[in-house]
């Protein structure tokens, strides 16, 4: 049996929510194994597995641009953070942002780290984005960055009230004929966060975990019901499928819901201008993985 030490505990509970008790059972039951533990809490149903309670936010702004290549068009997308939204609404701020992302697309950056080394006014961005602090008075860093290329390439980036920057970009590569629909995608994205552009390209273990997650719930509810075991058995796998379409609709871009029309799937928009989506990013203010 695995110790359940206390920053076991703690871990478990800012990301899950769920109480004390909850957590050192799930714990015990999954033998410290803490990825297993949230499968269990999500199974039951005493928190959204995955949620990071008490995650500092952080202010700043999305600069972005598509450039036209010898084979079709380029996207970027670059978040810049600061303390407070004060200073990023600020016109030097912006302006700083767009002085960033041109000296992105001249390196024609791929990276974060080709982003920190790439040529800038001072150096370096990294060089640059570290003396903004001073001229900021805040801590000024480079968050989440992407690239998209295809033959099309559509950009929506989308300011939270009139008065702040982009604080949402949303990138989607498609083919020519694709393009018809690039626009409205772009706003879907922006607006669902989805995960994962296909169901083949869903993380395998991460359709393992919501599987198993799904039959366990599932099975915990039938038996709650006073459903014999046989019965279970039976009924089982097509409420488990029905769970993991839901999971898809959710969270792969092909398979949501269009928002202007839920009788349609995004899927279905790309199939009615005979295009298809190839490639797709999603950044968001103070939401990368990184970010404390």
């Amino acid at each position: 049996m695995a110790a359940i030490t206390l920053s076991l505990i703690k871990e478990l509970r800012e990301e899950t929510g769920a109480g004390m008790m909850d957590v050192k059972k799930a714990l015990t039951e999954a033998d410290g194994d803490i990825a297993r533990a949230k499968e269990i809490i999500r199974a039951r149903g005493i928190a959204a597995a995955g949620k990071r309670e008490g995650r500092k936010a952080q202010e700043g702004l999305i600069a972005s641009k598509v450039v036209e290549t010898s084979d079709g068009q380029v996207g970027y997308a670059v978040e810049l953070n600061s303390e407070t939204d004060f200073v990023a609404k600020t016109p030097q701020f912006v302006e700083f942002g767009d002085e960033v992302i041109t000296d992105i697309v001249k390196a024609d950056a791929s990276s974060i780290a080709d982003v920190e080394a790439a040529a800038s006014k001072d150096g370096t961005i990294k060089d640059t984005v570290e003396e903004a602090g001073a001229l900021f008075h805040e801590h000024v860093k480079l968050g989440q960055f992407a690239k998209i290329a295809g033959p099309h390439v559509e950009i929506y980036a989308h300011r939270k009230s009139a008065e702040l920057p982009p604080s949402i970009a949303a990138i989607i590569a498609t083919d020519e004929n694709g393009a018809k629909v690039a626009h409205e995608v772009a706003l879907q994205i922006c607006a669902m966060s989805p995960r994962w552009l296909s169901r083949e390209d869903v993380d395998k273990d991460v359709l393992e975990s919501e599987t198993r997650v799904a039959t366990e719930k599932t099975r915990e509810e039938l038996a709650a019901k006073g459903k014999p075991e046989n019965v279970i058995e039976k009924i089982l796998p097509k409420i488990v499928e029905g769970r993991l379409n839901a999971f898809y609709k959710e969270s792969v871009l092909l398979d949501q819901e269009y928002v202007k029309d839920p009788s349609k799937t995004i899927g279905d928009l790309f199939k009615e201008a005979n295009g298809k989506a190839l490639a797709f990013a999603r950044i968001e203010v103070g939401k990368g993985e990184d970010e404390e």
